[in-house]
This record gives C-alpha cells, structure tokens and sequence, in this order.
C-alpha cells in the first residue's frame, strides 16, 4: 500500500504515516529506500502523485544531483503514449479478472454445495403451492354447494311463514 503525503494550500507536505512535515527530499529517500508515496491535495483529495515526482526530478536536476541523462528522459517523452496503453491495458485485464472471479462466486452460490437445497426447496414450494390450490379449489365447491341448499331454506321458510300469516289461508 503506498504511503500517503497530503500537500496542503500552504504547500508543505505532511506524511500521515510518520505524522510529520516532509520535505521533496524527504520523498526521495522514501522513494529510493523502496516506498511507494501516493501525494494527494488535502483540500480536494486530487492526486498529485506524478506531479511531486516529476518537481523532485526537475529540482535534482537543476542541482546537479541524481540527474536523468537526457537520452532517458528523451525515450520517457516518446514512449510516454506506449506506457499510457500499457496502463489501460493493464487496467482492463484488472476489471476483466474481477468481473470473471465475481461471475465464479455466484455461480458457485447457484450451483454450489447449496444448489442441492436450494432445488429441494424450490420442489416443495411448489408442491405447497398445488396443496393450496387444491385446497381453496375446495372451499370454493363447499361455498357454491352450501348457497343453494341455504336459498331453499330460506324460501321453505318464506312460504311457511307467508302461510300461517295469510288469515285466508286454509290447509287442507
């Protein structure tokens, strides 16, 4: 993981590792001992990583100290394109790889030691599913048959009623 440097407005930078102000200097030597530094704006979180480098560059060079001759800096500016391509390159095999390994976990989840249950449970789901269907298919037999045998009674009674009410009724 690269070590953060946060440069602020009034451009000193601060190493959040260390917890102190450092110098371009100080960069170097971390740099040279192996780190990897990631410098970022405090203010707007920009990364100002390729920036600080090359001032480093640029300020050892007008000292005269760990100059770049200039033939490498000629095929850096040249090939600066090439390296840009290998970037993206590498940036597209990168999401390539973790959208095939994302792809793999789930289709382990679908088809995995769990595929088994999953398919057992699905199985009796839709049995319950035909049980209930059965089911309400009865209760709605037993509702239409209980209707008409209610309707009748209910007009037996009528009539019986409406009998014994009517005064000029006369059973025989």
């Amino acid at each position: 993981m690269a070590r953060l440097i946060k440069r602020y407005e009034n451009r000193k930078l601060y190493d959040t590792e260390a917890s102190e102000y450092v110098s371009l200097s100080d960069i170097a030597a971390l740099v040279r001992s192996g780190d990897t530094v990631r410098v970022v704006d405090n203010a707007t979180g920009r990364d100002l990583t390729a920036q600080t480098l090359t001032q480093i560059i640029l300020e050892e060079g007008k000292r005269g100290t760990h100059a770049i001759p200039s033939d490498i800096l000629h095929q850096l500016l040249r090939r600066s394109e090439e390296a840009i391509d290998v970037g993206f390159e590498q940036l597209r095999s990168t999401v390539d790889d973790l959208v095939q390994s994302s792809f793999g976990r789930l289709r382990r989840l679908v088809q995995g030691p769990h595929a088994e249950e999953l398919e057992e449970l699905r199985g009796q789901l839709r049995s319950l599913e035909q049980q209930l269907s059965t089911i309400l298919g009865d209760l709605e037999e037993r509702e239409t048959a209980a209707d008409p045998s209610d309707a009748n009674r209910s007009s037996m009674s009528t009539t019986d009623d409406s009998a014994e009410d009517d005064p000029e009724h006369v059973e025989p």
